[in-house]
C-alpha cells in the first residue's frame, strides 16, 4: 500500500506561525504560573512543559513528518501523550488542547480528526474536573465549545481551498485555452492576409507583368521594320509599369485601387475596357445597363478585380477579337458580365496550370464573389467563346453601408 503526502489543504505559512506562537505561550503560561504560584510539582510541570515543547517543535522540523500521514499521526500521538502527562499536573494545560483541534483536523483524515478532536476534547473536560475536584456543566462547556469553532474553522477553510484551487485549474484552462485561441486567430489571420495577397497579386501585378511582357513581345516583332510601331508599344508597357506599380502601392497598404479614386466602378469598367483595347489586338467594350446603383466599396474593389482578372485571361488565353463588359442589376444582386469571342473551353474540364504559374484566376475570382456572398459562373464551350457572370448582393453581410 502507498503512503502518500496529505491530501488535505496545507495550512498558509502565516497561519502556521499563528498556531505556533499560540502552542508556545499557553505551554509556557502553564509553566510560568506554576513556577510563580508555587504550585505543588512546579518543577515537573515546567519539566513536562519543556518537553511537550521540544516534541511539538520536532513535527514541523521532520520531513517525514510534513510527507507521510502515517508519520504524522505517531507524532500527533506523542504530543498528545506528553499533554496528557501536564494535564495531570496542572489544570491550566487545558488550553492547550484547542490548537491541539487545529493540528488533528488538519494531519488526519476527517473522520479519524473529528474522533481525535473528541478525544482530546474529553481529557480537557476530565482532567480539568480533577483538578477542581467537581464537575459542572461550565466545565465542559468550554473545551466543547473550542472544538465545535476549532472544526467549523478548518473545514471551512478546506471547502474554500478547494474551490479556490478548482477556480485556479479553471483560470488556467481558460488561460491556455485563450492562448490558443490567440495562436489559431494570429495563423487565420497570416492565412487570410496571404491570400488577400495572393489575389491582388495575380489581378494586378501579375496581369500586369503578362501585359507587359505581350507589349514587348509586340515592340520586338516590330523592330527593324517599324520602329515607330515598336516605340509605341514600348511607351504603353512604361505606363503598364507605373499603374501596376501604383496598384502594388495601395493593396499593400489595402486601400482601394487607384481606379477608383477619383470616379465609379462604371468609369473605372470604361477606363480598364479602354486600356485593354489599346495595348492589345482586341476589342474591348463597356456597357451599363440601366441606372448605376449605390455600392460598397468593397463590392466595387472585387468587380473592378473580377473584371481585371478576367480581360488578362481573354487577351492570355482566349485569343479573343472582341469582348464585352456589362454592369447592371438583376433584382437585389449587381451584376458583372464578361463575354468573349474566343475559343472557349470546356467548363468540365478547366484548363490546367500554365507553365508560367497560371492557373489561380478562376478561383481568385471565385473566393472574391464568395467573400461577399456572392457567386461567380463561368458558361463556355470550345470554339464558342466564354461568358463570366459575377453577382453580388447589394447589401454585403461584411460592409452593410454602401458608397454613393
Amino acid at each position: 500500500m502507498n503512503i502518500a503526502a496529505p491530501t488535505l489543504t496545507p495550512t498558509p505559512r502565516a497561519l502556521a506561525w499563528c498556531l505556533h506562537l499560540l502552542v508556545v505561550c499557553l505551554l509556557a503560561l502553564a509553566a510560568g504560573r506554576a513556577l510563580t504560584a508555587g504550585r505543588p510539582h512546579a518543577g515537573a510541570i515546567a519539566a513536562a512543559a519543556a518537553v511537550c515543547g521540544l516534541v511539538y517543535a520536532a513535527g514541523p522540523l521532520l520531513p517525514r513528518v510534513r510527507s507521510s500521514r502515517p508519520a504524522a499521526a505517531w507524532w500527533l500521538a506523542a504530543v498528545g501523550t506528553v499533554w496528557l502527562v501536564l494535564l495531570t499536573l496542572s489544570p491550566d494545560a487545558v488550553w492547550v488542547a484547542f490548537p491541539l483541534y487545529f493540528l488533528q483536523l488538519h494531519l488526519l483524515p476527517r473522520r479519524a480528526g473529528l474522533a481525535a478532536v473528541a478525544a482530546t476534547a474529553a481529557a480537557a473536560v476530565t482532567g480539568f474536573a480533577a483538578h477542581q475536584h467537581s464537575f459542572g456543566p461550565a466545565m465542559a462547556i468550554g473545551p466543547a465549545l473550542g472544538a465545535a469553532v476549532a472544526v467549523a474553522v478548518v473545514w471551512g477553510y478546506q471547502t474554500l481551498y478547494r474551490e479556490s484551487e478548482r477556480r485556479r485549474r479553471l483560470i488556467e484552462e481558460l488561460t491556455a485555452t485563450r492562448a490558443d485561441l490567440a495562436r489559431v486567430q494570429h495563423t487565420a489571420g497570416v492565412l487570410a492576409e496571404r491570400e488577400r495577397l495572393a489575389r491582388e497579386i495575380h489581378d494586378t501585378l501579375a496581369q500586369g507583368l503578362t501585359s507587359i511582357q505581350l507589349l514587348l513581345r509586340a515592340a520586338e516583332r516590330a523592330l527593324p521594320g517599324a520602329p515607330q510601331d515598336a516605340a509605341h508599344y514600348v511607351e504603353q508597357a512604361r505606363q503598364a509599369a507605373v499603374d501596376d506599380l501604383a496598384e502594388a502601392r495601395r493593396f499593400v497598404a489595402a486601400l482601394s485601387p487607384p481606379a477608383l479614386e477619383s470616379t465609379t466602378l462604371a468609369g473605372a469598367l470604361e477606363r480598364l475596357c479602354a486600356t485593354t483595347g489599346a495595348r492589345h489586338r482586341l476589342t474591348a467594350r463597356f456597357h451599363l445597363a440601366g441606372t448605376p446603383v449605390p455600392l460598397a466599396t468593397a463590392q466595387e474593389v472585387a468587380l473592378l478585380r473580377i473584371a481585371q482578372s478576367a480581360l488578362a485571361n481573354t487577351v492570355r488565353h482566349a485569343g479573343a477579337t472582341a469582348v464585352d463588359v456589362t454592369l447592371g442589376r438583376a433584382g437585389e444582386e449587381v451584376v458583372l458580365d464578361v463575354v468573349d469571342d474566343g475559343r472557349g473551353f470546356d467548363p468540365a474540364r478547366p484548363p490546367g496550370p500554365a507553365p508560367e504559374g497560371g492557373g489561380f484566376g478562376l478561383a481568385a475570382m471565385r473566393a472574391r464573389a464568395r467573400a461577399l456572398g456572392g457567386t461567380l459562373t463561368v458558361v463556355s464551350a470550345p470554339g464558342r467563346g466564354t461568358a463570366l457572370a459575377a453577382r453580388l448582393p447589394l447589401v454585403p453581410p461584411s460592409e452593410p453601408k454602401a458608397r454613393p
